[in-house]
């Protein structure tokens, strides 16, 4: 294919005027063009004036050596994998989040039919324990926004955007056009799924996975491990207050950044991990409105999507204050996975077509701000805060919410202004301040202040802050070694619960990378 870059479009335009704007400007005869494809679209607002998209397209001709002047670019193709397959037992895959679910993907396009553990539901079933969580506060803790098929990034964003550079990206964004996603992730610089799309497409993997041999054990949870001279031989489940040992001589534990329980499981039968860095904070939400007029200005006639943003600040104390995860026209969700908790996150549909915008806020906390030097401390000061941000948000599963104005002067918010906050099932009017160590709250006013220097708008008073977000990454690194395995042969830590990815994508990669690992290895 020949690629041609750099193509400034000021006007919305169907895909085949975009190619005759390319062919026109490089005299590129149609006669000669077999196949074309977008390669990638972008928007530059850096200019309020001069809003655009810049285009790249791909074509492939008859005769290369026509158009000398255009980059050539090679298709992506999977590496050949060299399989050992040594095993006499199936491969065990615990967690069925993206980084299971592509591990699972890899093995059965390669005849190899792994079993697949999840503790959560299916994720049409966990749809509806979500959903009945948001309207009455009963909480699933085995299928929630953090368990079950498809893994906390089902109830986000569904966001495929990623600061790796893995030529493995390729392949995950074209396993979910396969099954099911827009082909503009294919090309857009910023892709997306959705909430709502992210569900059907996550079951048409689990069934095309299971039509090749591929098994699921839903609702059911790997309490225990047996290891016999640093080797796995076998796992125990629980299933409807059944336990059952499983024999297994493989496993890519792909347990997700919530899995608290089965972390202190893995420590006690002396598996090497450490804590590591993470980040907590709370949701702030905008009017989408104020955001598309800060990013995109109020000249430009096209037809854009609802605008996003990332910003960062570094303070002097050392901390550092971040957006994350940010979802334009979306809504805060609960997201406990534990009894007597709060947990917030950000999710939108694909249409992205909600009154608010909203993004997490955070700082980052380091293993030395711990009270001790185990590797499950940072478990710890996550659940230290959760609870009480319980407490203050009523006990009930309300989340505590505070105008930023208020939050900024250290009071209590007793009145709600323009931003209505979006958290389900409730919310309670508060001082977030009282719960937050005081040098994030400090980080956080520092980090609110610049960011309105660079996104105008974004210290509105009435903007919300929801409280608290802690879930951003596994406080908890599994080590591994060159191979992808754990210091317990056959155990492959995988994903962002082992600390080797922070999305969607690099968690779908990982997944890729130990299924080839194990291929090869076993």
């Amino acid at each position: 294919m020949l690629r041609i870059n750099n193509m400034k479009i000021r006007k919305d335009l169907t895909d085949d005027e975009i190619l005759e704007i390319a062919i026109k400007k490089h005299a590129i005869k149609k006669n000669d063009i077999l196949n074309w494809h977008i390669a990638r679209k972008s928007i530059d607002a850096r200019k309020k004036d001069d809003v655009h998209y810049t285009y790249s397209i791909d074509i492939q001709v008859k005769n290369e050596n026509k158009y000398k002047n255009l980059e050539k670019v090679e298709k992506f193709e999977m590496p050949h994998i060299k399989i050992k397959n040594s095993s006499t037992t199936r491969p065990v895959i615990i967690g069925a989040g993206p980084a299971g679910l592509f591990s699972s993907l890899i093995l059965v396009q390669n005849n190899i039919k792994p079993i697949i553990i999840e503790q959560g539901q299916p994720v049409e079933k966990r749809k509806e324990s979500v959903d009945n969580f948001l309207k009455t506060g009963k909480l699933n803790t085995f299928s929630n926004v953090q368990f079950g098929e498809g893994g906390a990034g089902t109830f986000s964003d569904g966001k495929l955007t990623t600061n790796i550079h893995s030529p493995f990206c390729r392949k995950v964004l074209e396993e979910f056009v396969h099954f099911g996603a827009p082909k503009q992730i294919l090309y857009l610089s910023k892709p997306h799924i959705g909430t709502d799309h992210l569900i059907r497409i996550i079951k048409n993997m689990r069934e095309y996975i299971i039509s090749k041999g591929g098994t699921f054990l839903f609702d059911t949870k790997v309490i225990d491990f047996e290891v016999v001279n640093h080797q796995i031989v076998s796992l125990r489940t629980i299933h409807n207050q059944l336990e059952k040992d499983l024999k297994v001589e493989n496993v890519i534990l792909a347990i997700g950044h919530s899995s608290r329980d089965t972390f202190e499981t893995l420590y006690h039968k002396g598996i090497t991990m450490e804590a590591k860095n993470f980040s907590v904070g709370v949701r702030i939400e905008h009017l989408q409105k104020w955001i598309n007029q800060a990013q995109y200005g109020t000249i430009t006639k096209l037809n854009l999507p609802p605008a996003e943003y990332k910003l960062a600040y570094h303070a002097d104390n050392g901390r550092s204050c971040y957006t994350f995860c940010m979802c334009p026209g979306g809504v805060v969700m609960a997201s406990s996975s534990e009894s007597n908790t709060i947990v917030t996150n950000g999710m939108s549909n694909f249409l992205r077509n909600g009154k608010n915008a909203n993004s997490a806020l955070l700082v980052n906390i380091t293993p030395k701000d711990f009270e001790t030097t185990s590797p499950l401390a940072g478990i710890h000061f996550q659940k230290d805060l959760e609870e009480k941000a319980f407490v203050l948000g009523g006990s009930n599963y309300f989340a505590p919410v505070q105008r930023l104005e208020d939050f900024l002067k250290n009071q209590k918010t007793k009145q709600i202004g323009e931003v209505k906050p979006t958290y389900q099932p409730g919310f309670t009017l508060s001082n977030l301040n009282g719960i937050l160590p005081t040098f994030v709250s400090d980080t956080l006013k520092q980090g609110i202040q610049f960011f309105d220097t660079k996104l105008h708008g974004f210290s509105n008073p009435d903007s919300i802050l929801t409280g608290l977000e802690t879930r951003s990454s596994s406080p908890v690194k599994i080590l591994r070694n060159e191979k992808l395995i754990s210091n317990i042969s056959g155990i492959y830590p995988c994903g962002e619960g082992a600390g080797y990815a922070g999305g969607i994508m690099s968690a779908a990669v990982d997944g890729i990378k130990c299924a080839i690992s194990l291929l090869e290895n076993n």
